[in-house]
């Protein structure tokens, strides 16, 4: 039995759904969590948020670098506070307010980006934010988090709430397959093993764990085992389980829907330079902006699509065996 088959796309729903979901549930456990907009309550999906809990939301408009310093100073005040836009609109626009008024000070205040990425869609290069991971895994004492789907998202929102410190949450725009658990325990810091394989260590987050499921199943059909792992959280990096993987396939393909600069990829490649020297291959944006289209095309043309993780496998696996890459 081909062990991809137990992941559907039939259910398909918004990650950012997935985040106004829950972050309903965790305010009715939880009186201190507040939230903030710039603008944008509804593609965020705060509306029931907004009907809920009407004087624990505050809009304050299209200033994103003021909302970051009020979300720092109700934190200091013993609030939780998500702050909701645009990733591009959550970090590039406010890298500053972030930097000096919430990671230096170690503010608790949970950023909370939709519309990441190259699935943005039609808004085009100016909105699809490929750099956010980058910008905020290199700030000191800052966590971020990128779940794969709706069931995730919802247990990421819940379960950063219960977590010290700042936060940047990442999820996306469009409908996409939602495959995991609905009652699953979310686990800061821990990877999850979607699939156990002996030939080739498959890592993904976001959006592109649907990808590698994709690709997987195709490489299990030509005779390839393939371990994939769901990295949901990208800072702290879940180093133990990603280097037991590759001791026993021997290499590895890392894919993500950010550039390969600042990403997991390098992540990974920094971590087996320290401790595991071992094959590897990114599918990653290279080093280009977007452009506006449709999620899957723009996948497909700037080299995320599972196609592009199959071709990134046989290369690494071509390295393992001492042969030359496919050209």
């Amino acid at each position: 039995m081909n062990p991809f088959e137990q992941f559907s796309d039939r259910d398909q729903q918004e990650t950012r759904a997935g985040f106004g979901d829950g972050l309903v549930e965790i305010a009715q456990q939880n009186p201190d969590i507040v939230v903030l907009t710039a603008d944008l309550g509804g593609s965020l999906k705060l509306s029931k948020f907004m009907k809920a809990f009407p004087h624990r939301f505050f809009q304050c408009g299209v200033a994103e670098a003021n909302m970051m310093g009020i979300a720092a100073g109700l934190a200091t005040a013993g609030k939780i506070p998500y702050t909701t836009t645009f990733a591009n609109f959550s970090t590039g626009r406010v890298y500053d307010q972030i930097r000096q008024s919430i990671a230096y000070s170690h503010k608790n205040v949970k950023i909370c980006a939709s519309h990441a990425g190259l699935t943005l869609g039609e808004d085009g290069a100016t909105h699809q934010m490929l750099e956010d991971i980058g910008l905020m895994r290199m700030l000191p004492g800052m966590t971020v988090v990128v779940p794969c789907d709706y069931n995730q998202t919802k247990a990421a929102t819940k379960a950063i709430a219960t977590h010290q410190g700042p936060c940047y949450l990442r999820f996306g725009r469009p409908k996409w397959p939602n495959f995991t658990a609905p009652d699953q325990t979310f686990e800061i810091g821990k990877a999850q093993i979607l699939v156990s394989g002996s030939d080739v260590t498959l890592l993904a987050t976001g959006h592109m764990v649907w990808q590698a499921i994709e690709a997987g199943r195709q490489l299990h059909e030509s005779g390839i085992s393939v371990e994939l792992i769901n990295i949901h959280t990208i800072k702290p990096l879940d180093e133990t389980a990603i280097l037991a993987s590759v001791r026993k396939t021997g290499c590895i393909v890392t894919a993500e829907e950010h550039q390969k600069y600042g990403g997991l990829g390098e992540l990974v490649a920094s971590l087996l330079c320290r401790h595991f020297p071992a094959p590897l291959r990114m599918v990653a944006v290279n080093d280009t902006f977007g452009e506006s289209g449709k999620p899957a095309e723009l996948l497909r043309k700037y080299g995320l699509h599972s196609t592009d993780i199959i071709k990134a496998v046989h290369d690494v696996l071509a390295m393992a065996r001492g042969r030359a890459p496919v050209s």
